[in-house]
């Protein structure tokens, strides 16, 4: 287990300033989620770091907690009944999520809008060269996560009621807007010579070709629960940045990890790929397309650069979350270090993807 991995496991006493009545959340819980029964004890992960997530044990069973953070929240963030809906919609097509018990959407219970779902257990794999296993193994637990999110891809999303999810088309124009502005209005964490190249370079080299796929947003090794002695994908967390989008965007945000640099987020840059049995990056690319029947994947580079940005632009958001004291996660502080570095980056891989 990494440093970074034990930082962020297991639960911790409910942190000052994200605390609640608990007896509040008991009475709802009785109301809204069947078969529950008290007394309930309530800590909080220490992992996350956008939406606060709280573990709920009771004698009988264990449940988990997500809400808004307290405070002010930028516009379409934090939207945990997006998150609700969608885990709803992919576990009726089969797809590895955790059932959804209930939604609240009423401020006066805990504060926050908030649900509750039900805790899977098994591993959580921090980091992406996945220590400790044989080599065929790990090569079975990459084979999974791509079959993983190549599933997710080719789910019917109208037929799961999540036709409204998102708007089809035009993704990057809409995401980089987005971003761009959500980077732009937070003055509080400043600004970055990267970032602001990169909101003027991207949108003038979108690559030609659009098509539409529920996208998860954040889909990384340790958004995932494996089975515990299996080489299989129980259930995909975190789908706080989820939407209808470019399925091809979402790849190569997950295969962002063969450039990322281990200390930034679960990366692989400077591992020794073929020693430890994982697929190369191109090898990982083809997997993907034969699986979702595609012949190649054109636009790939500047996915991959977008998708630097992306991730520079909400570690931004987290560093003013930490600058107003908004932010949920205990190595928020520590983790928004590595910014100016996510942005070189990001900057790196449009000249790549441009060259």
């Amino acid at each position: 287990m990494s440093a970074k991995g034990d930082a962020n496991l297991g639960t911790t006493p409910v942190r000052e300033g994200f605390a609640f009545d608990e007896g509040k959340l008991d009475r709802w819980l009785r109301e809204h989620v069947a078969d529950y029964a008290g007394p309930l004890s309530v800590t909080q992960f220490k992992g996350g770091q956008s939406n606060p997530t709280y573990r709920l044990d009771t004698p009988g069973r264990a449940y988990v907690l997500r809400r808004k953070p307290s405070g002010p929240i930028l516009k379409g963030a934090h939207a945990v009944e997006r998150e609700a809906k969608v885990l709803t919609g992919l576990e009726q097509a089969g797809f590895p999520v955790a059932h959804v018990h209930a939604l609240c959407t009423d401020d006066s219970v805990i504060g926050t809008w908030f649900y509750v779902m039900e805790l899977v257990e098994g591993r959580i794999i921090w980091d992406a060269t996945i220590p400790d296993v044989s080599n065929a193994e790990r090569a079975a637990l990459f084979d999974a996560m791509n079959a993983a999110i190549a599933q997710l891809h080719m789910v019917d999303y109208e037929a799961v009621g999540l036709g409204d999810y998102g708007r089809p088309g035009n993704y990057f124009e809409r995401q980089i807007a987005r971003w761009s502005s959500q980077y732009l209005d937070d003055a509080d964490a400043g600004r970055d010579p990267h970032m602001d190249r990169l909101i003027a370079w991207l949108p003038d080299n979108i690559p030609p070709g659009d098509e539409t796929a529920i996208a998860h947003g954040d889909f990384r090794i340790d958004n995932m629960i494996f089975h515990p002695t299996q080489p299989r994908v129980l259930a995909v967390l975190d789908w706080e940045l989820s939407t209808l989008g470019h399925p091809g965007a979402d790849f190569a945000y997950h295969a962002m990890m063969y450039r990322m640099p281990p200390h930034i987020v679960a990366g692989l840059k400077g591992a020794d790929l073929a020693a430890l049995g994982i697929p190369g990056e191109q090898e990982y690319l083809a997997a993907y397309c034969r699986r979702t029947g595609r012949a190649a994947m054109p636009g790939y580079d500047f996915y991959i650069a977008f998708n630097f940005f992306r991730l520079a632009a909400i570690f931004h958001g987290i560093k003013g979350r930490v600058i107003r004291g908004t932010a949920s996660s205990a190595q928020a502080r520590e983790r928004v270090q590595v910014f100016p570095e996510l942005a070189t980056l990001a900057w790196q891989q449009a000249l790549v993807a441009g060259a």
